[in-house]
């Protein structure tokens, strides 16, 4: 409580340590202010959490492993090809696709804050904002993809593209060998956010 401070005490020293806290603090500071809405921003977290993504960002992958077409056009002009299947809006409005090979893994920071395609991978988490991924990720890309659980051939060559405010990145992953058979649906199951970020990779069918 502010009585429990010096009267010279910063003002950031009267906000909550833990982050959580400090953004519950602040939500309720703008709600009594009459400044935002609370029932509006659950809303709008909801609809990047569970609605935008990172479910439209898996079905743009799988779509470009069954339809090479599709592929092509990502690969050249990703902002267009994903509004082909509807997904537009703030934050995604200059993507770029970057393809894994066996050659070539892809990775993805932001070294500046979180830029990111939040119409494809909906809310960044927690990590990809965090200062030692954006400095170690460009710094050690093997040792932070490790810390992930994932250790790539050694003649996998790692590549980390810097998202910045112009361009943000979508990786997408190789297809999983096994899944011949899976439509479009089983397929897209199989793409996780981490694998559109490249620190991880699509998951075998079970």
């Amino acid at each position: 409580m502010p009585h429990d401070h010096a009267d010279d005490a910063p003002p950031h020293s009267l906000l909550p340590p833990d982050p959580e806290l400090r953004v519950k603090a602040l939500e309720t500071l703008l709600t009594r202010k009459g400044l935002i809405d609370p029932a509006a921003l659950d809303e709008i977290i909801e609809t990047y959490a569970h609605k935008v993504g990172p479910r439209n960002g898996a079905a743009v992958v799988a779509r470009a492993w069954i339809d090479p077409d599709f592929r092509k056009r990502l690969l050249k002009d990703a902002t267009a090809a994903v509004a082909e299947m509807g997904f537009t809006g703030r934050q995604g409005e200059h993507v770029v696709a970057v393809e894994n090979t066996p050659e070539q893994h892809n990775m993805v920071v932001c070294t500046l804050c979180s830029c990111y395609p939040w119409p494809l991978l909906g809310i960044p988490p927690g990590w990809y904002k965090s200062d030692a991924y954006r400095a170690r990720a460009v710094r050690e890309p093997r040792k932070v993809l490790a810390d992930f659980g994932l250790t790539l051939p050694e003649g996998q060559r790692v590549r980390v593209w810097d998202s910045t405010a112009e361009v943000r990145y979508l990786v997408l992953p190789m297809r999983p060998v096994g899944t011949e058979g899976l439509d479009e649906s089983a397929l897209a199951a199989l793409v996780s956010r981490d694998a559109m970020i490249g620190t991880a990779l699509a998951e075998a069918p079970t």
